[in-house]
């Protein structure tokens, strides 16, 4: 075989649909599982095959480079976002981990870009629908296995077995709070599948109410608060969806209004929300970590401590964190706070930033197209932000892979870089 005709079978290969498809999955896949993945195969099998699935979307991408063509800008905001906690590298107070960190970082966020540059819309959601409907299915069979058929926790998947007892669920994420978002994800990923027609009704039906199962058997308040506010988008850009072009800009303005009227009232009745949802076990404990978190903010405000993504319980000063606590805190249990440890108040600026417009832009798409499918990333991306206020799970694996493919989604339409390519002249009516 010739040098040109490999070259030639190579590019064929790595350039074929269906590749895509199946290495969309994996990454999907790989993203969820990352924590079961990690607790059976170990960190360093993890790695190796976060590794090799990013190589392989590497080479799929530049084999299909000459479709990307007006479609491969990324958003400005996302960059800087990137390359600031990049050079924190210099002034961290732990080098070789934020070097770790960084790494892990930008695989998870080259899965996104690959994703979000490669594959359609409507694409994506088919794929996050196949994954969570195995997850969640896996999760609740697991947590039923234990907890009724043998009676036994799974201590090395975090499963304590208390479904029968009412306890709440974890499922294969270890973590009540994490399996919910994905139930919300996953919920909003099925109504799309059965509203596009993407999957047979039964299976579309059979799958939304699965992810309505799970939500109820985590117990976990900060998901149901997730779910409210994802219902709430998704009610709100219904109704713009449904006004005339005449009338959107109102009700624009109606729904901002709203908006602000009801983060208000949360804020003035937290104390009684969080009474209602019995959530004040676990908001007690992360104002005590919060606490401790501000009194070292306060030392490096700026710039922060240096990136390192999850936390290293081994290392200063998030080891401190762990003195008396009642668990361990691999994260600050708060996005924001999280960035602004890490990063600094800079680092905050850019990452509310970059969230900012990525939620606009996603927003502004999802009430001005026609189908369906644009609603999915304005959902997410409102589901992700408001669990980011009581867990960190958007700054690393599947919730970071999934804000970079929204963040890219919103930003391929809206970009104020394609605007200026746009000819002057107001395009012919069709």
């Amino acid at each position: 075989m010739s040098d040109e005709t490999a070259k030639d079978a190579l590019k064929q290969f790595f350039g074929s649909p269906r590749l895509a498809s199946a290495l969309t999955v994996t990454a999907v896949a790989l993203a969820t599982l990352s924590w079961p993945i990690g607790r059976v195969i170990g960190l360093a099998g993890l790695l190796s095959a976060l590794g090799v699935l990013v190589l392989l979307c590497t080479a799929s991408l530049i084999a299909r480079r000459a479709s990307l063509v007006g479609t491969g800008l990324l958003p400005i905001s996302l960059l800087l976002f990137a390359a600031w906690i990049g050079i924190s590298v210099f002034w961290s107070e732990y080098q070789w981990a934020t070097v770790g960190g960084l790494v892990v970082f930008a695989a998870y966020g080259m899965l996104g870009v690959y994703i979000a540059l490669i594959r359609d819309t409507i694409q994506i959601v088919r794929a996050f629908g196949d994954v969570l409907r195995v997850v969640l299915g896996l999760s609740l069979v697991l947590e039923v296995f234990s907890g009724i058929l043998i009676d036994t926790p799974i201590t090395f998947l975090g499963i304590r077995g208390t479904i029968a007892e009412g306890g709440s669920i974890s499922g294969l994420l270890g973590n009540r709070n994490e399996l919910g978002l994905l139930a919300v994800i996953g919920g909003l990923s099925f109504v799309i599948e059965w509203r596009t027609r993407s999957v047979a009704r039964v299976l579309a039906i059979g799958s939304v109410a699965l992810a309505a199962i799970v939500l109820l058997l985590t117990r976990s308040p900060i998901a149901w608060g997730t779910a409210l506010v994802a219902v709430a988008v998704l009610a709100a850009l219904y109704g713009i969806r449904r006004a005339g072009r005449a009338r959107q800009p109102i009700w624009q303005v109606v729904a901002l209004g709203v908006g602000v009227v009801a983060a208000v009232l949360a804020w003035v009745f937290r104390s009684r929300i969080v009474d209602l949802l019995n959530g004040g076990g676990e908001l007690q404990y992360r104002l005590e970590l919060w606490r401790e978190m501000w009194s070292l903010v306060r030392l490096s405000p700026v710039e922060g401590w240096g990136w390192i993504g999850q936390w290293n319980t081994q290392l200063p000063p998030y080891s401190a964190f762990q003195s008396g606590a009642s668990r361990v805190a691999d994260s600050a249990l708060n996005a924001y706070l999280d960035v602004w440890f890490q990063a600094g108040v800079i680092g905050l600026v850019l990452f509310l930033l970059m969230a900012g417009l990525a939620f606009v832009r996603s927003w502004l798409l999802a009430s001005r197209q026609r189908s369906v499918i644009y609603t999915w990333p304005a959902v997410v991306l409102a589901a992700l932000l408001t669990a980011s206020l009581a867990e960190s799970g958007i700054l690393f694996g599947f919730g970071w892979m999934t804000f970079v493919i929204c963040c890219v989604k919103a930003s391929q339409s809206l970009s104020w870089r394609v605007a200026f390519r746009r000819p002057l002249e107001q395009e012919p009516l069709r």
